[in-house]
């Protein structure tokens, strides 16, 4: 299966913005947030289209989100998470001693992942305190 290494930014965005105003376990803040957006050069790469789940990985974590075409300016290479549930899976916890984790310049492992399920809001943050247990 293709896997590619691509540099993680995490943003905010007006989507998300909307969205956390109304509430994240809403499904304007799962749609606003559970996406990475990827260069159409890096999917092919992957041998995915616009839209296909996939598992991203740093070294802190691993998460299920889906792919799109980039809203914004996103070169070969790089890549999108928005601010949130969906990133903080895998945003390294290194705070340099500013208090703020690495939401930026970080290396991760993108690979489809069709067939997963993209977890919700409550489910990841559950799973990240040992609290979900998923479904049997």
């Amino acid at each position: 299966m293709a896997k590619i290494e691509l540099n993680m930014i995490t943003q905010r965005s007006i989507e998300e913005g909307i969205a956390m105003e109304i509430g994240k376990t809403s499904p304007q803040y799962f749609e606003a947030c559970s996406i990475i957006e990827m260069n159409p050069k890096d999917m092919k790469k992957l041998g995915i289209l616009a839209n296909t789940n996939v598992r991203v990985t740093s070294e802190f974590g691993t998460v299920i989100v889906k792919a799109v075409e980039p809203r914004q300016t996103c070169y070969p290479g790089l890549c999108h998470i928005r601010q949130g549930v969906w990133a903080n899976q895998i945003v390294p916890p290194i705070t340099q001693s500013t208090g703020e984790p690495q939401y930026s310049g970080f290396i991760v492992t993108v690979e489809p992942a069709e067939h997963e399920v993209i977890k919700s809001a409550l489910e990841c943050v559950q799973g990240a305190v040992g609290l979900w247990k998923g479904v049997k």
